[in-house]
């Protein structure tokens, strides 16, 4: 196993960096494809069966792309109710200190409803109002991440949405893995299905008749998955397109090499995953590339771990603080690490993020499952306009406007003229109308 080691001494020196984060993003991306190349192309033609054979596309799709074959989309309460009967004590008791986690931890920072602006006789203010139904989609295939569950729904209950709905594919006994199932019972989600790829998220978006339409679909997935949601915008709301998972690690001479090194091995884990440091220490630099190689040894994931770090991952060595945090602002990574002797310093140079994890005693795995915050993140730079996934996603806005007829009268001139310059005389007479 080799990884890329580079310096960021010149601007010639930053724009290879910047070519080589890209070109590990791309070949992320087409490995999390499988190597196909027409995405695109290959989910326009899934929506377009699915919006036209709905539930047969669903079935034949799973059975294409699954290799499973089963009889009914929509999972039965009483397999959902038996999954979580047969869970063993141990999970019920840490997926329960998890979702009080998040559940608390979502409380904090649900979004109230601003006081209202009083202008003399004018109220103007803003209501938040939950999405009435939401579909969240959890992944299977390579790995299946039953945390996925937690991080979505519960930010979607805590924001008060009414309907959720759960898609995830079908192991190979043709049915969803039974922790999924687990976790829906235990959180009381009633509606799950066997769909995966980009079918679910199109039967979810468009409906069919064993999957109601919802208003915003949510999670993560591969690259047909988010293009699907791409596609499918503006039919159903979404969270953000996200690629493969990625860890930018911030570090200087006071960090642990052992830790940074576990860090990057526990991204490239994900297969395709991607772990880049930054720091500002030669010497730390090459502690992590031989930690990397020591470590690696004992893992059980071993090759697919190997072949992210080299083809997906590099180690970039910056001449100051400033210029580490410059690379990170231009890489935006999904999780950003910082360890370094003043940790809020480097903060508050940070500019786009998805997760900012702070401190050696903070591993990214504890964002992945406990901490609170949901896992569902921006990637491949989309933290320069994403967010995290949180309660406030599952809600929408409506501004409020009430006048008292002295307001109006005070404001009707300005109004009128306004309207009249756009040559919107119809809007001119709504108003003139009332004088």
């Amino acid at each position: 196993m080799s990884i890329s080691i580079l310096k960021l001494a010149s601007p010639k020196d930053a724009a290879t960096f910047d070519g080589l984060i890209a070109r590990l993003r791309q070949g992320g991306l087409v490995s999390a494809s499988n190597g196909q190349t027409d995405v695109p192309a290959v989910v326009q033609g899934i929506i377009d069966d699915v919006r036209e054979r709905q539930d047969k596309a669903l079935l034949d799709l799973t059975r294409r792309f699954d290799g499973v074959e089963c009889s009914s989309i929509a999972v039965e309460p009483e397999r959902i109710a038996a999954a979580l009967a047969q869970a063993d004590a141990g999970f019920l008791g840490l997926i329960r200190r998890a979702i009080g986690n998040i559940r608390e931890y979502q409380q904090s920072i649900l979004t109230p409803d601003p006081k209202v602006l009083v202008r003399g006789g004018r109220r103007l203010g803003l209501r938040y109002i939950p999405v009435d139904r939401v579909g969240v989609y959890v992944p299977g295939g390579r790995a299946f991440y039953p945390s996925t569950v937690l991080m979505t729904v519960v930010p979607a209950q805590v924001a008060g949405v009414k309907e959720i709905a759960l898609a995830s594919p079908p192991t190979s006994n043709g049915d969803v893995h039974p922790l999924v199932l687990a976790l829906a019972g235990e959180l009381g989600i009633k509606e799950v299905y066997r769909a995966g790829g980009a079918q679910a998220i199109a039967a979810m978006a468009l409906g069919t008749p064993s999957i109601r339409r919802v208003d915003k679909v949510v999670g993560p997935g591969n690259a047909f998955v988010a293009e699907a949601k791409r596609q499918l915008f503006g039919a159903v709301g979404i969270d953000s397109i996200a690629g493969p998972s990625e860890v930018l690690i911030v570090a200087d001479d006071s960090a642990r090499a052992e830790y940074v090194a576990a860090d990057m091995l526990a991204q490239a884990e994900h297969d395709p995953g991607s772990a880049v440091l930054v720091t500002t220490s030669g010497e730390l630099a090459a502690k992590v590339a031989t930690e990397l190689e020591s470590q690696l040894r004992s893992l059980s994931r071993r090759e697919a771990i190997a072949s992210s770090l080299a083809s997906y991952s590099c180690i970039a060595i910056a001449p100051d603080p400033d210029a580490a945090a410059e690379a990170a602002n231009r890489v935006a990574a999904e999780h950003l690490q910082i360890v370094t002797r003043d940790n809020q310093a480097m903060l508050k140079k940070i500019r786009h993020a998805g997760a900012i994890f702070l401190g050696g005693a903070t591993p990214v795995p504890l964002g992945d499952y406990y901490a609170g915050p949901s896992h569902v993140l921006p990637t491949g730079s989309t933290a320069r306009f994403f967010s995290a996934l949180s309660c406030n996603d599952f809600r929408k806005a409506s501004s409020l406007i009430e006048y008292d007829e002295q307001s109006l009268a005070q404001d009707a001139a300005d109004v009128i003229d306004f309207a009249s310059r756009e040559g919107l005389t119809a809007h001119a007479r709504a108003v003139e109308i009332r004088k």
